[in-house]
């Protein structure tokens, strides 16, 4: 499959054309209405500092539908001790600063560049970005952000800087999707076997792109997202 060169109008060809490695087109900017746009359509961007914009549709997809997620009991007892102080849209900033941040002390390529973090900071100014952040005596630990549409949350990107922080804001981010926003799926992008541990699962493209569209026929609850513990 040939990868398109997108334009300055705000399209893309068919998620179904997309390579086998799941890159569909490249180009266009990261501009919220082209973003927003792009989520509905199934396609999400990913790339490198001195790459162009990239935009992916992979088959499959890695989704988690959030009444199938699973708790090991070692995590069940974190979350009953309540050791971690979880808050929500409180931090969106240091958040994916960090997400970022964490891959290069590791000496890791990263995909959320300045552009791409300027332009989620956007979404969230905007209500439809949202972080969950993990607190251990006042200090950061862990957390993670995405994009909320409809009744389908698109996972970005998540960090620890304490063991369990992230899992703990990941888990309790499900169960607030599950009461407060009847939220039916989480768009996990690409596999990771950290997120199959959590009842993630693989379903081909043309089955997550069906499930997308009915997800978005439900309204989106824009603004900040309040959870306190």
């Amino acid at each position: 499959m040939p990868v398109y060169l997108l334009s300055d109008k705000i399209v893309f060809p068919s998620p179904h054309l997309s390579r086998e490695d799941g890159l569909l087109a490249v180009g266009g900017d990261l501009s919220k209405k082209r973003l927003l746009f792009a989520y509905r359509q199934g396609i999400f961007p990913w790339f490198s500092n001195n790459e162009p914009i990239m935009w992916w549709s992979p088959d499959p997809r890695l989704v988690l539908f959030p009444h199938e997620i699973r708790i090991s009991k070692s995590l069940k007892k974190i979350l009953k001790k309540k050791v971690f102080h979880i808050t929500m849209d409180m931090a969106f900033d240091q958040v994916i600063t960090a997400c970022a941040n964490i891959r290069l002390e590791n000496n890791e390529e990263t995909w959320i560049v300045d552009e791409m973090i300027d332009a989620y900071s956007r979404l969230y100014r905007s209500g439809l970005a949202h972080s969950v952040e993990a607190w251990y005596n006042g200090k950061l630990a862990g957390g993670l952000y995405g994009v909320s549409l409809g009744g389908c949350f698109f996972g970005e990107s998540m960090f620890t800087r304490i063991s369990n922080a992230s899992k703990v804001a990941f888990a309790t981010l499900v169960e607030y999707l599950q009461t407060a926003l009847n939220c039916n799926m989480i768009d996990c992008q690409v596999t990771t076997k950290h997120l199959i541990r959590f009842g993630a699962k693989e379903i081909p493209r043309a089955l997550f792109l069906k499930l997308l569209e009915k997800s978005l026929h439900a309204p989106t609850k824009r603004g900040k997202w309040k959870f306190d513990t």
